[in-house]
């Protein structure tokens, strides 16, 4: 497409009407970018992992977001809640490599990347890739590793590249981190340092099954065993699929006023009294890409103020921290933050 057909045409110079889901002024509809395809690939990599996984649509949901506009997700909960379930079916149904790391205290960086091993027939050095080089990569209780090792992943999350004794080796497309960690247990974890929490466009808070969701999960399990159906999720979206959905996504019209919103919200988390650390530019940039990834999974080819409050939570929970004073009177991250977003006029 050209960008003389991405253009949006100029608005006349009158009052703004109020935008709904049912009615969009003609001036704000998007030049015709078609989404279809994003939505429907989306329900046929559901429509796979829901024939294993009981409920968490919310978290399919983010996880999707994040793999179509090129982020990584950390996901944060109690044992035995499927988090590992969900990643290793998401890469099931995807027809890319896959890689488990599982972190441990005494894991190296060496062992996370890779590492030069001498070839005594040659008489050099030859570089053995490590476990990161795949597409979709678990890193499982990634707390579970010292700061050092932590820090092997800061090159690889963010530039796609891994630089070993001064030589380059690049990832190949998609590449998407998916990190686990428990926030209860806390012996004999590293606390992640800002620096690796900013590289993950999402960290999604999973909570316990609801009591209709728990029977289900009875109800499907209750004649397997030996997880025997997890086999059953097949791969139905291919790299080229994905590099597809991020190019649609991009194409996903966002109106002016709209990025101002975005920037507006990012923007009152650093001149907080209740937040001792405010989000990063990167954060604005995740929030933008990923309202186009709501919207287009909604079969939309614009963005509306609705898909900025949808994602602003799980892309800026992990980027703030709270005031010690706020800490003590007991507030949580989510009080602080939806406080933020309600005082922030909505564009009409």
């Amino acid at each position: 497409m050209s960008n003389n057909e991405t253009e949006h045409p100029e608005q006349p110079d009158t009052e703004t009407p109020e935008i709904t889901e049912t009615h969009i002024p003609e001036q704000f509809q998007a030049p015709g970018v078609d989404v279809d395809p994003v939505m429907m690939r989306a329900e046929r990599v559901k429509s796979e992992i829901g024939q294993v996984l009981v409920g968490q649509e919310e978290m399919l949901d983010l996880l999707l977001m994040a793999l179509f506009t090129g982020g990584h997700v950390l996901l944060e909960g109690v044992p035995g809640i499927a988090k590992t379930l969900t990643a290793k079916l998401l890469a099931r149904s995807i027809d890319t490599g896959f890689s488990r790391i599982q972190f441990t205290p005494d894991l190296m960086p060496a062992d996370v990347v890779g590492t030069p091993v001498f070839n005594m027939k040659t008489s050099d050095f030859n570089f053995k890739f490590g476990p990161i080089f795949s597409n979709v990569v678990l890193i499982d209780e990634i707390n579970r590793a010292p700061a050092k090792t932590q820090a092997a992943l800061f090159e690889v999350m963010e530039e796609k590249q891994v630089t070993v004794d001064g030589i380059t080796h690049q990832m190949t497309a998609p590449f998407f981190v998916i990190a686990t960690q428990n926030p209860i247990e806390q012996e004999g974890t590293y606390k992640l340092p800002e620096a690796q929490l900013d590289r993950f466009l999402f960290k999604i808070v999973l909570e316990y099954p609801s009591l209709d969701e728990e029977k289900g999960i009875l109800r499907r399990f209750h004649n397997d065993f030996n997880g025997a159906l997890r086999d059953t999720v097949l791969a139905v979206l291919s790299p080229e699929d994905i590099a597809d959905c991020q190019q649609r996504i991009e194409q996903v019209y966002i109106r002016e006023e709209l990025l101002d919103y975005i920037a507006a919200i990012v923007h009152n988390t650093r001149n907080n009294s209740d937040l001792f650390l405010g989000a990063s530019p990167r954060a604005s940039l995740a929030i933008m890409k990923t309202a186009k990834a709501a919207a287009a999974l909604s079969g939309r080819n614009f963005v509306t103020p609705d898909d900025i409050r949808y994602v602003s939570f799980p892309v800026l929970n992990h980027r703030v921290i709270l005031t010690p004073e706020r800490e003590m009177e007991g507030y949580s991250t989510r009080e602080v933050l939806d406080d933020i977003v309600k005082k922030i006029e909505v564009p009409r």
